[in-house]
């Protein structure tokens, strides 16, 4: 199955496979149809910037013979009550990650507000660390993605963070269920982040629209507009990664990789061809 993303292209992290290898995430990759990997787990585990030397050479090796890019990079990194010297620090260190693998995008997490803090306070706080680094990884070509999770799950709140940052290369990671979820429209998303959007995370969920929290279910039987979100972002020029997040690692009730996987990609293959006419 070959996907068309009329210049986007499909991708899946592997969030969703728990109890894979990386080799068995290749083999799928190809079967499925897929065309690149967002890394968050390695044979399970989760990713940290100490990941050892051999370790970063063999995920290279393997991806690159296979011919499959990596999208992200996916860090636990959350700027909110971090020291700023500490979290610009941590995200380069993932940058040399990112950059070893050719990935264009480092995925970072606004994290949760304190009690009673300022959020104009903590928002020019959580600047500080972006502007210092993202110089840095505009010269390396490589994004930093702040994803619209935790307190951060409207894109109106993403887009008040990045006013403080002058930097290009610190975009938005749009995570459409979080912004479904907020009361947010597809339009409204597209037209706060505008060119700063830089990565997509596709999922789909159901439940009312504030609740902290959504059910996840297979793409098409949730409460996410998926259609109008890929209209949004045809009219908004995006031609970046549609990544599908199947986040099976931290739910581990929902629809087995070998269920979840294909179904998305068959479903996105439909989608992306009625919004291409």
């Amino acid at each position: 199955m070959r996907i068309d993303a009329g210049g986007s292209r499909l991708a899946f992290s592997t969030l969703a496979c728990p109890g894979w290898s990386l080799d068995r995430v290749v083999e799928a990759a190809r079967q499925y149809g897929y065309q690149g990997l967002e890394l968050r787990l390695i044979d399970g585990e989760t990713i940290g910037p100490d990941l050892a030397v051999a370790e970063r050479a063999r995920v290279r090796s393997l991806l690159r013979g296979a011919g499959l890019p990596v999208v992200a990079v996916d860090t636990s990194i959350r700027l909110a009550g971090a020291d700023p010297d500490q979290a610009a620090s941590e995200i380069r260190a993932f940058l040399d990650l990112a950059a070893e693998w050719d990935s264009p995008l480092v995925r970072v997490f606004g994290g949760e507000l304190s009690p009673g803090q300022s959020p104009d306070a903590a928002f020019d706080a959580m600047a500080r660390p972006l502007a210092a680094v993202g110089p840095e990884a505009e010269r390396r070509g490589i994004g930093i993605g702040i994803e619209t999770h935790d307190a951060f799950s409207s894109a109106r709140a993403v887009a008040s963070l990045l006013s403080r940052v002058d930097c290009r290369a610190v975009g938005a990671l749009w995570d459409v269920l979080h912004t479904c979820r907020m009361g947010e429209s597809p339009e409204e998303v597209t037209q706060l982040l505008g060119d700063r959007l830089l990565h997509v995370h596709v999922k789909d969920g159901r439940g009312e629209t504030g609740a902290s929290q959504w059910e996840l279910v297979l793409l098409g039987e949730g409460d996410v507009p998926m259609a109008g979100v890929l209209r949004a972002l045809r009219a908004n020029g995006y031609r970046g990664w549609l990544t599908v997040e199947w986040e099976k690692k931290w739910h581990p009730e929902i629809a087995e990789p070998e269920v979840a996987l294909p179904q998305h990609a068959e479903a996105m293959t439909r989608l992306l061809a009625e919004a291409a006419s």
